[in-house]
């Protein structure tokens, strides 16, 4: 069995992430959605929010393409997670240059701890490259339209956030 692991911090998930999502599961057998704790970030959603929102969102992913998904909360080296879930294969997205050559320093130093597990870079599709997380949020804080970029639930999720 392939397992593959994409890693983020879903906060919140994105039809960027959603896109990747659904072009890794042709990949692999079964996809771990790893859901850093990364309490440096001050994520605006808590951890079982963000894992609530992956879940569903992945939902249908899984019934159509019949990739078993999975939601894994994690805190550790990406590396172990890795290791810790089974995957032989670590899922990135990439939207621009400056996402690659930090990948690229990340992908030394993972091989460095561990050369058995694989790297895959995934382009973003064009119409959504320009999403990030970080974005959506502020978008939605200051009142503009996100239904361009996360999903309506989401969006719901989000805007409730902010009112």
């Amino acid at each position: 069995m392939r397992v593959g692991l994409y890693p983020g911090t879903f906060d919140p998930v994105t039809l960027g992430h959603i896109d990747i999502i659904t072009r890794a599961t042709a990949l692999v057998d079964r996809l771990v959605i790893g859901v850093a704790i990364n309490r440096d970030k001050g994520p605006l959603f808590d951890l079982e929010e963000r894992e609530a929102m992956v879940e569903a969102e992945c939902a249908g992913i899984a019934a159509s393409t019949g990739c078993e998904i999975v939601v894994h909360p994690f805190e550790n080296l990406l590396i172990d997670c890795a290791r810790d879930v089974g995957a032989g294969l670590i899922v990135r997205g990439l939207r621009a240059v400056a996402d690659f050559e930090y990948e690229y320093q990340m992908v030394g130093m993972n091989r460095q701890l561990d050369d058995t597990i694989e790297t895959v870079f995934l382009m973003a599709s064009a119409e959504r490259q320009a999403i990030a997380s970080k974005l959506v949020k502020e978008i939605a804080r200051l009142g503009g339209d996100i239904s361009k970029f996360v999903s309506p639930s989401v969006r719901d999720k989000l805007l409730a956030k902010y009112t």
